[in-house]
């Protein structure tokens, strides 16, 4: 696991707090000095800070051991800045009008980019008016109306990537996954409901009483937050992690063509790693998996942003080759925002093509991509799309679009050796792209459906559903009480006929 990753889930085990005398630590060198780091214990762990100083000191920051005088920025976990400051006043220390009381996000997110990121508001803990010690302790002013107009459905929130609560949902994520494992999709989807409300939440949980009010949060659940807040970890999670089946199931799906099924399949002949299953000559493996297989160093490490948009210029420059009207536009995480990804979407439609050109434009693309010597692996699936078809009642239902599954060959070149994630010795990255060939009319439910993100999606079919009485998929939009199509030129329409305010992309990230 990235050590970026293990920093949300570390042991957080409680311990008496210490002051006094400052030793910083000298094993490392010291790059930004004008910033001197004291990690908050509380409600941390020792354990964990141990593990977040360490790591931030190898990146060059300076953290002290103990609070001293010196100490320029507080760096807290499930704190809020009252909660700090009341720590300090316990400790007899007068906290200086200068000091810096940060979230722990702002650390880990500096630990990505090897430097001291812009601090903002997402990453300032908030001190409460007339704060005082008299508060229940860890508890925050919650105004009720916040929690009172929290919708159940995810396509009535506002969820940006600022998570100020991700100690609690990559418990519920890992927790969800291991469900998905196990085909138990009750208990899966239910994890992921509140892994997508706590997602949106503007505030952190710091107590159970945080938690009052807030939909999805069943019983199982917030066990799972209340475990956390008092231990700094969840035992439940520990165990997941820890299980032989789900760290097989997590390594065999993580091959290119790998389902459910077989990774079920190879666990039970007893097989624990790939070295293994490559090895053994009884094994018929897909040509998908044989390309998963032959590429997996490439495409189990994440596309960044200056990859992704360097595929987009790949993909639009062999697009307007053959249609050059054609409208190229990069969906799912990307569009959403974020920063990396597995693979990268697109949607391709086109305003005066005729429906022989669709249909043979992913062709000619892909031919073109063989010429050039960039094509690693293709599977081009037909078109099943029925235009007066009603939309699926299944809310995570696939659509019938023509679209190609491939991997390409992105030279670095094209990137930027400074921005490509590339290997020593090679040069150029396997790159999974998805395309997708969408009738032009039909472009609004495409885009709004490949955008993602897949809670967004469920919440959203499952809104027009159970409170509009309406059907909706990425072909289209259908009103069962005037039984008829609604027509949509863009996703503001869907979301107008909906009766939703509209939320922009990078706001679904549920």
């Amino acid at each position: 696991m990235d050590p970026l990753q293990a920093v949300h889930m570390g042991p957080r085990k409680k311990r008496p707090r210490q002051t006094g005398t400052s030793e910083a630590a000298t094993t490392h060198d010291i790059r930004f000095r004008d910033l001197v780091l004291f990690i908050l214990e509380k409600r941390m762990g020792t354990t964990r800070r141990a593990f977040l100083m360490e790591l931030a000191r190898r990146k060059g920051f300076r953290v002290e051991s103990e609070l001293s005088h010196s100490v320029t920025h507080i760096v807290a976990e499930n704190n809020s800045g009252s909660d700090v400051l009341e720590w300090l006043q316990l400790q007899n220390i007068k906290a200086s009008s200068e000091l810096e009381l940060l979230d722990v996000s702002w650390l880990i997110e500096c630990m990505g980019a090897g430097k001291p990121v812009e601090m903002t508001g997402k990453h300032q803990l908030v001190v409460r008016e007339n704060s005082s010690s008299s508060h229940e302790p860890g508890s925050q002013n919650i105004p009720p109306s916040t929690v009172k107009n929290i919708s159940q459905y995810a396509c009535q929130r506002k969820t940006t990537l600022s998570n100020c609560n991700r100690v609690f949902t990559d418990a519920f994520d890992i927790l969800a996954e291991n469900y998905e494992f196990r085909e138990n999709e009750g208990s899966c989807v239910a994890f992921m409901r509140a892994s997508a409300v706590l997602k949106s939440l503007p505030f952190p949980i710091i107590s159970m009483k945080d938690t009052e009010g807030i939909p999805c949060l069943g019983d199982k659940v917030k066990c799972i937050i209340e475990g956390i807040i008092e231990d700094g970890e969840s035992s439940e999670v520990k165990a997941v992690l820890n299980d032989e089946r789900y760290k097989s199931f997590k390594l065999f799906t993580s091959v290119f063509g790998v389902g459910l099924k077989t990774a079920e399949k190879w666990f039970r002949m007893g097989f624990r790693t790939l070295s293994k299953i490559k090895s053994d000559k009884s094994l018929q493996f897909t040509r998908m998996q044989k390309a998963g297989f032959l590429y997996y160093e490439d495409l189990v490490s994440c596309v960044n942003r200056a990859e992704a948009e360097a595929i987009s210029v790949l993909v639009k420059e062999a697009v307007v080759t053959f249609l050059p009207d054609a409208l190229v536009t990069m969906t799912g995480g990307f569009r959403r925002g974020k920063m990396t990804g597995h693979d990268v979407d697109f949607l391709i439609t086109s305003p005066g093509a005729t429906e022989e050109e669709e249909q043979q434009l992913l062709h000619k693309v892909t031919d073109l991509w063989g010429q050039q010597g960039l094509l690693l692996y293709c599977d081009l699936i037909e078109s099943t799309f029925e235009k007066f078809k009603l939309p699926s009642r299944r809310v995570d239902a696939l659509d019938h679009f023509q679209k190609c599954f491939l991997i390409l060959k992105l030279y670095h070149q094209r990137v930027g050796s400074d921005k490509s994630s590339q290997q020593e010795g090679k040069g150029w990255k396997a790159i999974r792209i998805d395309l997708v060939m969408c009738p032009y009319d039909r472009r609004a439910f495409a885009l709004l459906g490949w955008t993602g993100s897949r809670q967004f999606e469920r919440d959203l079919r499952r809104y027009a559903t159970h409170e509009r009485k309406m059907m909706l998929d990425n072909h289209a939009l259908y009103d069962k009480t005037k039984r008829v199509f609604l027509e949509a030129d863009s996703e503001e329409d869907i979301f107008a006929h909906l009766g939703l305010d509209y939320i922009e992309p990078w706001e679904r990230n549920a």
